[in-house]
């Protein structure tokens, strides 16, 4: 291969740099930057490579926080369920909550902005029947019925960054202050977030591009009275609240929010819950404030002559990548952390963005970088991941983060991530802007749609759930899969039907979720125009309990055209006959073992027509079922492997009545992939294991050869004809 250079950013630190030097060059590195923990020195900034400086807008201020706490930023919190015992109740309600961070807000009155609620009956107590003991934190109902659970919803300030929080208490920082949020609705913030990064922007000139980590908001992170996380959610939008805000939307929307909008009986909203229309009015309402002020910080930048990079992660709450508002911000690039192959598209695919970056992983940190442990494993299983999904639409730029002082220590990783390093750009060299064989449309549908493009089933960002992974794979299948990809919610098609050239809608979570659906499937328009596409030709895969929504008989609501159904014991008086499965699939033609994850329990078929494809334990697991012109797939759940990928794809082609065109541009081996560039003339042949793989590759009329590749090797090859 041969050595390059370009498109890739090093990060660095103080008293480094002879080694900086070397490795720029190895790596082709084009850009350094600084890391959590570590500065640039003055000679290191002389370097021939564009300079990243982090830039924190909203956090590390104190000396301005500490003269406006009154404007600290806030949440919404809701105390622990408390039972009445008698008529009077007394409820602590920051117990459980961590009081270095959080503080109770007594500034604004609490019977306006805060909300006693019977949980029991879910009514609101009225504000003459409680009150507040400020000395205690604590709240006294005085005509509470006992037996009956009550609830405090409380607004606080945030006195403590959670990020810096973590890495204080992970790293035991000791006596280093604690950074204070302020909130940028502010007048007094707002002013100084302007002035303050003018100023800095003078005192860096050596900086060329200002990372904003990020801007506003943080997500959703609230510790217990423990100092451990208590709730986390990676959409949650609950940092962005404040009297302010609440003031402001009133304003803007036409009516006021109760507390419950926010705090959700628990739940805070999390993208797990299908979203109220006030919340989703509320997120609107974030998201257009944050472009608003976010494109005054990147103005200022652009006048200084820099780039404006934003970091997906930390202070990213309101940006949304995908949303409507985003545009308006401005910003040159925007840089994430990449976990595998869905973390890949789900940067790649920004719009309105002149360049995306992909921090890749391992982090140079020495929980990997020890005497005795081999970072090179990490960094394999990272890059073969996120290899793939590159191969259908590339990052413009790949990067490190951490100690790079630790890195140098390992050899065998620095000569590793040398060939990573060119490996990618030559892959981005060769198929940048070019559009890749697709050989379906598929769209996952969920109440988000394609404002959440990429991120269904994410808790803490990219982190591994029980509950999850079984979803997640989907993701993580189609990220690198031959066929185009798109995000449709609910409503778009209750309003505008399904477009016209989807192939496949993938419908995949459990009951009751914004990813199944929940209550969205008792809506007549819904259930109908979906019917209705799959009846006159389109495919449906559901996954886990697809549809599901108990109304009128049914538990799937599509369980007349999936040919299956979940048993609640409902109709357990009904004899179920049909479980003989088929001797053979397309389906399941390349499938050795089966993997369902969690799967799902007790799902049955409905009659004859259904196509049983795998039945274990008395319960249908993988099916298909015809259903007028259409087809519809039904799988218990899809961890991501090469296996499940290749069930996938094969259910796909299937759903869509387009088997004869799957072995287009195709390898027969599971572990092994085929990406074609036809307006080009070339393909890629790619081994996703760390094993020697042989396998046939068909071209894209059908025609076989046998390959055999070197373990996690990429073949490019010329294309005779496009297929």
């Amino acid at each position: 291969m041969k050595k390059t250079r370009g498109r890739v950013t090093l990060p660095s630190e103080q008293n480094f740099l002879n080694e900086t030097k070397e490795l720029m060059e190895r790596w082709g590195a084009d850009a350094i930057r600084d890391s959590d923990g570590t500065k640039l020195d003055d000679e290191i900034k002389q370097l021939d490579a564009k300079i990243y400086t982090t830039y924190f807008v909203a956090r590390g201020h104190n000396e301005f926080a500490e003269k406006h706490m009154e404007e600290c930023q806030q949440l919404y919190l809701m105390s622990q369920f408390n039972t009445a015992l008698t008529d009077t109740l007394e409820i602590e309600f920051m117990k459980g909550y961590f009081e270095e961070q959080l503080r109770p807000d007594y500034l604004h009155d609490p019977k306006k902005y805060w909300e006693v609620i019977d949980r029991t009956t879910g009514k609101v107590v009225d504000p003459s029947d409680w009150k507040v003991n400020e000395e205690a934190d604590r709240v006294v109902i005085t005509k509470a019925v006992p037996w009956h659970e009550y609830t405090v919803s409380f607004l606080v300030f945030a006195v403590w960054d959670p990020t810096q929080m973590y890495n204080h208490i992970t790293n035991n920082w000791g006596d280093k202050p604690h950074d204070i949020p302020f909130d940028v609705r502010q007048p007094h913030s707002n002013e100084y977030m302007k002035n303050y990064l003018t100023q800095w922007l003078k005192d860096n000139p050596d900086t060329d591009v200002v990372r904003f980590t990020t801007f506003f908001y943080h997500f959703t992170l609230v510790f217990n009275n423990l100092g451990k996380e208590k709730f986390v959610d990676w959409f949650g939008y609950g940092a962005s609240v404040s009297v302010a805000a609440l003031d402001a939307f009133e304003k803007e929307k036409g009516y006021r929010l109760r507390p419950e909008d926010i705090v959700d009986q628990g739940y805070y909203n999390t993208s797990f819950r299908v979203p109220s229309p006030a919340f989703l009015d509320y997120m609107d309402f974030v998201q257009k404030f944050v472009a608003e002020e976010a494109k005054k910080l990147v103005d200022i930048v652009h006048e200084s002559g820099k780039e404006a990079m934003m970091f997906l992660g930390d202070n990213w709450i309101g940006t949304e990548p995908y949303g409507k508002h985003f545009e308006k911000i401005g910003l040159d690039a925007v840089v994430g952390s990449v976990g595998g192959g869905a973390t890949i598209r789900m940067i790649a695919d920004i719009p309105h963005v002149r360049y995306t970056e992909g921090r890749f992983l391992p982090y140079f940190f020495p929980d990997t970088f020890y005497e005795g442990n081999n970072p090179v494993i990490e960094a394999n299983e990272n890059w073969l991941t996120a290899r793939r999904a590159i191969l259908r639409n590339p990052v413009d730029r790949i990067g490190y983060g951490g100690y790079l002082s630790l890195a140098y220590k390992f050899p065998d990783f620095v000569s590793y991530i040398e060939k990573v390093t060119d490996e990618f750009r030559e892959i981005y060299e060769t198929i940048k802007e070019v559009k890749p064989y697709s050989g379906l449309k598929v769209a996952i549908l969920n109440s988000w749609g394609g404002l959440r493009t990429w991120q269904t089933h994410m808790v803490a960002h990219a982190l591994w759930y029980k509950q999850i992974y079984s979803y997640l794979g989907v993701l993580e299948a189609l990220s690198g899969a031959s066929v185009d990809v798109t995000f449709i919610s609910f409503d778009d098609v209750i309003r505008d039907g399904v477009p016209e050239d989807v192939d496949v809608i993938i419908n995949a979570g459990d009951a009751g979720t914004a990813f199944s659906g929940g209550v969205q499937w008792k809506n007549e328009k819904l259930v109908t125009a979906i019917r209705s596409w799959i009846y006159n030709g389109g495919g449906f895969i559901g996954i886990g309990e697809p549809t599901a929504y108990q109304h009128e008989g049914h538990y799937f609501q599509l369980a007349t055209a999936l040919g299956v159904d979940k048993e609640l014991g409902f109709s357990l008086s009904t004899d179920k006959y049909f479980v003989t499965p088929v001797k053979e699939h397309f389906i399941s033609a390349d499938i050795s073992e089966y993997d369902f994850g969690e799967g799902m329990k007790n799902i049955y078929a409905l009659t004859e027509e259904t196509e049983i494809i795998e039945y274990s334990d008395g319960e249908v697991h993988l099916s298909s079922h015809p259903f007028g012109k259409g087809r519809t797939v039904y799988i218990a759940g899809l961890p991501y492997s090469e296996e499940n990928t290749r069930l996938l794809m094969r259910a796909m082609y299937y759903a869509a009545h387009k088997e004869e065109e799957f072995l287009k541009w195709h390898a027969s081996n599971v572990y092994c992939e085929v990406h074609a560039y036809p307006a080009i003339q070339k393909m890629a042949i790619i081994n996703n294991s760390m094993q020697e793989q042989k396998t046939i590759v068909y071209d894209g009329e059908g025609n076989g050869k046998e390959v055999i590749l070197a373990p996690s090797e990429i073949r490019w090859e010329a294309i005779l004809h496009e297929g």
